[in-house]
């Protein structure tokens, strides 16, 4: 037990949202000169309690919001992050939210310039600025344009402004998902200077490798609730991952499994698509990945491991600055998602509203979105042809109501799934790359459209599914492609694979290619 008092302490915060209960009953805690993770998965809660925190989120602003703060045991209440930064809490955000235009010291001291004779007292500026720069050991020219140096200097700006109010507590979201290796050991350098001066941090992070590293203690949450508070040494990855997760392995292993065999892979056999050493600097590192005609590959990983990274170079939306993709034996370079699809690449994302559906729009023009961009808005389809279309994936995928005029937001989750799905089936893709496909639907909808994959695949079609839950990934898989902080680090062919492998994979694997 830490012998001092905690600097910052929760207790029982409860947030809703109109039919979200986000944090239910949350505890948290931090002490003075120790580095805290805050982990769980997508929808865990983690950013409504930094929110709370910081005040954006008033926990007294509802009847079903409750709970109490206090900071270095004083009962404290913030209007917002301006009240919570004057108080001592400074949050980096993982979007450095800097003006590149200003120089380093300009932005440290944005707001809180000194002031001469009316004006602002720019020695004094440029002097306050260097203090806080050697106070980190940054050798950094306060005068130069912030917009100059790399996303990890400007990460390290940032932090230098965050401690200008005497923060006793920093908040880190997020803070190395852009940079490399020599990045983050640098950013944390400076996070252990911060920590011996006594500043509680909060890292936020879903790097499993970098919160053992760096962390002293951490919290779970699972589903807006607490699942525990432990220290970080005394807890092992996989006991971690599991509560993260929340899956009760023993009754997994009795989870039924209809497994799609592999549609090709002989030795002979030119895979539909093989990355070579394909990457992207702060994205991911070089990866090997082959994808066989009528197969099914599962993509699994923690959140933030580099799923989705890697599933946007493979279609097109990131271009890669590194290695090889081939498409049947042809050298290929995707420079828009158009060229991609061209070459029969679809890519179905996992940000449903912002990245697929266009919800103003009816069902029908939906489902043609991507066949009439394909071919070119001066070749409109014909309006048979689109309600032939429309009427076909409307029932092939049992989208309801099966109405082609029905406006897309008025559908519920489920449907809007299945009308995002027949968009990208209807250019007929000879591979099709489905991020988070069954994220947030009901469990009937889930079961048709893993049918649906099912379906393609025996048809075919090669699918690259990628899903946090691992039974589903298990079920629908021939083989299991496993990424861990941002690397591919096992691919494996799903025989007798179970839950419990691919968590210690996810929680310890090493490099593991296993050829098919």
């Amino acid at each position: 037990m830490n012998a001092q008092a905690p600097v910052v302490e929760m207790t029982n915060i409860s947030i809703s949202f109109p039919g979200v209960k986000a944090l239910d009953g949350v505890n948290f805690r931090m002490f003075p000169g120790e580095v805290h993770s805050l982990l769980g998965e997508n929808g865990a809660g983690k950013s409504t309690l930094i929110k709370a925190l910081t005040g954006v989120y008033a926990i007294d602003s509802g009847p079903a919001d409750s709970g109490e703060i206090l900071l270095a045991g004083n009962r404290v209440s913030f209007a917002g992050p301006a009240q919570a930064q004057n108080a001592g809490i400074s949050t980096v955000y993982q979007e450095v939210n800097l003006l590149g235009n200003l120089s380093v010291a300009e932005n440290i001291m944005l707001g809180r310039e000194p002031r001469r004779f009316g004006g602002i007292d720019w020695r004094a500026t440029r002097r306050r600025a260097v203090e806080l720069l050697r106070g980190l050991h940054l050798d950094i020219d306060p005068g130069s344009l912030l917009g100059s140096h790399s996303l990890a200097v400007q990460q390290l700006v940032a932090i230098a402004r965050a401690i200008d109010v005497n923060a006793k507590v920093l908040i880190l979201d997020e803070p190395t998902s852009s940079l490399d290796a020599d990045e983050v050991a640098e950013l944390f350098r400076v996070i252990r200077e911060l920590k011996a001066e006594g500043v509680a941090i909060l890292f936020v992070s879903h790097f499993l490798d970098q919160v053992y590293e760096i962390s002293d203690r951490l919290t779970v949450l699972r589903n807006g609730k607490l699942v525990g508070e432990y220290r970080t040494a005394e807890i092992l990855r996989l006991d971690l991952v599991q509560k993260m997760i929340g899956k009760e392995l023993a009754i997994l292993d009795a989870l039924e499994r209809r497994i799609v065999e592999p549609g090709g892979g002989e030795d002979d056999e030119v895979p539909l698509l093989a990355a070579t050493a394909l990457g992207r600097k702060g994205s991911i590192a070089p990866v090997d990945l082959r994808v066989y005609t009528g197969e099914v590959v599962g993509l699994a990983g923690l959140l933030g491991s580099g799923r989705t990274e890697l599933a946007r170079i493979l279609s097109g939306i990131d271009r890669p600055d590194s290695g090889e993709l081939v498409i049947d034996g042809t050298p290929h370079r995707f420079r828009t998602p158009r060229s991609a699809l061209a070459r029969g690449v679809a890519y179905s994302s996992e940000n449903r509203r912002a990245e697929g559906i266009v919800e103003d729009l009816t069902v029908r023009d939906n489902i043609v979105l991507a066949l009439q961009a394909d071919r070119g808005w001066f070749h409109p389809i014909s309006r048979k042809r689109r309600d032939e279309l429309a009427v076909s994936y409307i029932q092939a995928l049992n989208i309801r109501p099966a109405n082609p005029d029905a406006i897309v937001r008025n559908l519920s989750g489920g449907n809007q799934q299945k009308v995002l799905l027949a968009r990208w089936l209807a250019v007929a893709p000879r591979l099709l790359i489905l991020d988070e496909p069954t994220r947030g639907i009901d469990v009937g909808a889930k079961a048709e459209i893993q049918k649906l994959v099912v379906n393609l695949a025996e048809n075919g079609m090669s699918v690259l599914f990628i899903s946090a839950e691992l039974e589903e990934v298990l079920r629908l898989s021939s083989r299991i492609a496993i990424m861990r902080d941002r690397r591919l680090v096992a691919d494996i062919v799903n025989d007798d694979l179970t839950v419990d492998s691919l968590l210690a994979i996810i929680a310890d694997g090493e490099l593991t290619a296993v050829e098919r």
